[in-house]
Order: structure tokens, then C-alpha cells, then sequence
């Protein structure tokens, strides 16, 4: 499932730090803005102690995780709405994402420039955010004049399409992202052709330094205030903690650094996990001998659907569905026990899939 979400900021803010934590691949991450030119890819793995869970208990020949794209888009400046720095190019990376990991600075290092010279998170979010909403009502301005041509006709659906844009320019102009407007699910259904920038679920990640890491700090303190009415989550991560954590070799190590650091798992974990959660994922397993595999899918996603995440041909045979929930199993121990408990269900075509079950596909090809 090729979702993915894109890490923005402006320069010199640890994106490329926290790209290489993430997806261990070495983006250059280097003291000047603008380093990271094309955007990197990265493939990763989801943590999910279930899968682990499962494992203890079918012992497998193979485990197969989850994963996530992770796309390390270069640094955004002001101006770049109207071709700043390479603008166009940064803004056409992030529309073509499906949610945006926003990195904000919230730490003092004399030895790391600031494009605009202090650290001011608050400033350095807006600067980001005035970005995209510049480009979006360059957008939507242009849909507004297209559907008033149409509407002036009598055309129903045009003037239904002009009174959401409307609503969408007016939020936009008082410095209101599209993701923060109040629209049904028709409404969200039209706007979304748009793919606008500021309609994408964001995360902001505040990087801050090694004192920090456990309980944030006044930066942190400041962009919680400043977000507090948007539909968004944050989180802190100290990018040069977590870039020292996946060095090390062993996972007892790895164990041992963050309990020196008060920490209960790697940030990067987290962010892995909330990403996965902002792109409205969930995650199905499969349970034999062969392997135990952990299966992404859309959030509210059916059967056949589900079936169709391991081969097309699945979804098109689809039949009936086994499944266990996830509890069940680790309570039962095994397919045998849960079956003999009554635990196991059969489901046809209309059941939605929920996180965590564990299923069976019968399909005829």
C-alpha cells in the first residue's frame, strides 16, 4: 500500500537526522540549508509488539512485519509558495504525500545556524504554514473561478462546489489550515479533488536537545499553545539522541541507553507508530508455521478488501473470512484452542475488519 507521509521544515531543523533515525539510510544531514535536494524514500518497519506476541506462540520459519513510506522532503523557506529557494519542487513533494510529519526546532545549539537566525518555534511553524496556505488559496481561487463560469448556468452541483470553496478561501485568508473547517462527509468528498496541501493530518515533531527528551521544554511548551485549536498531534523527539540509538549494535544496549535517558522506548518508535495511526491505518495478521505477517489496511476497510491486501485474486475469489481477535488468541494460546472455545468466527463479504484480527481467507480463483 503505497501511503506515505512527507517530514517538512524549514532548514537546518534535524529532518534529515530523523530520516536517517528512522529508515537507517544515510541522507546527507550536513550544517547548511537545503542539503537534502531530492526527496529520500524510506521504507519502515512498524513496531507492533503483537506481531512478537503471535510469534511466541505459532513459532513461524518467518516474521514479516508492517511497513510505512517515509519520504525526507528538503527544506521549505518563506517565499516558497511563489518559487523561493526550489519552492515548487518542495510543495509538489508534499502533495504528493498522504499526511506530513512537521519538524520544528525547539532547541538552542549555537553551533547549528537557524535560517532566520533564533529559535522561535511558534514563527518557524507559521512560516511553514503560510506556505501552504498561500499555495492552497492560489489553488481553491482558481476553483472559485471556474465553478462561479459554471454556476451562473444553473448548474446544481457547481453551485454546490463554489459555496464549499468559499468557505474553504475564507478560512484559508483569515490563516486557517483546510483541515481545520467543518465539513461533512460530501463536502470533504469534493474538496478532496483539490488534494490541497493544509487538508493533509499533520504531526508536528518537536526535536529538542538530550535535557529535553523526557519532559520537552518552554519551546515545546510554546507550540503546544499554538497548535492546541488544530486537529493535530505532537511529539518530542531528541533527533541526536535517537541518531546515537540506532548505532548501537544490540538491542540490550539500545536497552540500556534509553533507560540511562529515562526513556521508555525510542522515540522513533512513537513516531513510527503515529505516523502509521495519521495515515488512518490499521494493521490484520496472518498466523501459520510458513510465517506470521502483519497486513496494512485502510481504516474501515472490509473482507474482501483485506483479502486484497495479500493478492488481488483473493479479493476477487473471496468466499468467507476465519478470524480470532487478537485477545482471544494470546488467551488461548492457539488456532486449535480458540476454535474449541467457540472464539474463532466466520464473516462473509460486508464484515469491516478491525485492528488486530487475526484471519483465514477462503477464496475460489
Amino acid at each position: 500500500m503505497a501511503l506515505k507521509c512527507g517530514i517538512v521544515g524549514l532548514p537546518n531543523v534535524g529532518k534529515s537526522t530523523l530520516f536517517n533515525c528512522l529508515s537507517n539510510a544515510k541522507a546527507q544531514a550536513a550544517n547548511f540549508p537545503f542539503c537534502t535536494v531530492e526527496p529520500n524514500i524510506g521504507v519502515i518497519t512498524v513496531p507492533d509488539e503483537r506481531l512478537k506476541q503471535l510469534s511466541d506462540l505459532v513459532h513461524p520459519e518467518k516474521l514479516v512485519p508492517t511497513t510505512v513510506e517515509i519520504v525526507d522532503i528538503a527544506g521549505l523557506v518563506k517565499g516558497a509558495s511563489k518559487g523561493e529557494g526550489l519552492g515548487n519542487q518542495f510543495l509538489g513533494n508534499i502533495r504528493e504525500t498522504d499526511a506530513i510529519i512537521h519538524v520544528v526546532r525547539c532547541f538552542d545549539d549555537d553551533n547549528v545556524v537557524h535560517v532566520d537566525g533564533s529559535i522561535d518555534p511558534v514563527r518557524d511553524k507559521e512560516v511553514i504554514d503560510a506556505e501552504l496556505m498561500l499555495k492552497d488559496l492560489e489553488t481553491v481561487e482558481k476553483r472559485v473561478y471556474q465553478d462561479e463560469k459554471i454556476a451562473k448556468s444553473g448548474d446544481k452541483d457547481a453551485q454546490k462546489s463554489l459555496a464549499i470553496m468559499l468557505k474553504v478561501k475564507r478560512s484559508l485568508e483569515e490563516g486557517k489550515p483546510a483541515r481545520s473547517i467543518d465539513l461533512d462527509k460530501k463536502e470533504k468528498i469534493i474538496l478532496a479533488e483539490l488534494y490541497l496541501l493544509t487538508s493533509k493530518p499533520i504531526l508536528y515533531v518537536c526535536n529538542v536537545d538530550e535535557a529535553s527528551a523526557v519532559s520537552g521544554n518552554d519551546y515545546v511548551t510554546q507550540l503546544k499553545e499554538a497548535v492546541k485549536d488544530e486537529n493535530a498531534e505532537l511529539l518530542v523527539i531528541a533527533a541526536e539522541i535517537e541518531s546515537e540509538i540506532v548505532e548501537l549494535d544490540t538491542v540490550e544496549d539500545r536497552q540500556e541507553f534509553l533507560e540511562e535517558m529515562g526513556l521508555k522506548e525510542p522515540g522513533v518508535s512513537k513516531l513510527i507508530q503515529s505516523a502509521y495511526k495519521l495515515l488512518k491505518l490499521d494493521t490484520f495478521f496472518t498466523a501459520g508455521v510458513k510465517e506470521v505477517r502483519a497486513w496494512t489496511i485502510k481504516r474501515g476497510s472490509t473482507a474482501p478488501q483485506a483479502a486484497g491486501a495479500i493478492h488481488s485474486d483473493f479479493e476477487k475469489g473471496f468466499i468467507r473470512v476465519e478470524l480470532i481477535k487478537f485477545t482471544d488468541y494470546i488467551q488461548y494460546g492457539s488456532e486449535s484452542a480458540c476454535r474449541d472455545a467457540g472464539k474463532l468466527a466466520i464473516e462473509g463479504k460486508d464484515y469491516v475488519v478491525a485492528d488486530g484480527d487475526v484471519m483465514h481467507f477462503r477464496f475460489n480463483v
